[in-house]
C-alpha cells in the first residue's frame, strides 16, 4: 500500500528549523517526519514519544537493513 507523504518548509532559513513530513494512510495523519541538520525525528500520532536517530545511527540502521529499491 501506497502511502500519502507531503511536506512543508519554514519560512526561514534552512538549518535553523527542521523540515516536517506529514505520512498519511486512507488521507488520515499517522505520522510526521521531522528532519534536521542533527537527525531524523519519527512522530507516530497518538504517541507519547518521537524517536531520534542521529545521522550516523540511521545510517548504521539503513545499512544494516538489506532494503531494495
Amino acid at each position: 500500500m501506497a502511502h500519502k507523504v507531503t511536506f512543508t518548509l519554514p519560512d526561514r532559513e534552512i538549518g535553523k528549523a527542521d523540515i516536517e513530513f506529514l505520512v498519511k494512510r486512507d488521507g488520515i495523519v499517522f505520522a510526521r517526519l521531522l528532519v534536521s541538520k542533527g537527525a531524523v525525528v519519527w512522530r507516530p500520532k497518538n504517541k507519547q514519544f518521537a524517536k531520534k536517530l542521529e545521522w550516523s545511527r540511521f545510517d548504521e540502521v539503513m545499512q544494516e537493513k538489506e532494503c531494495s529499491e
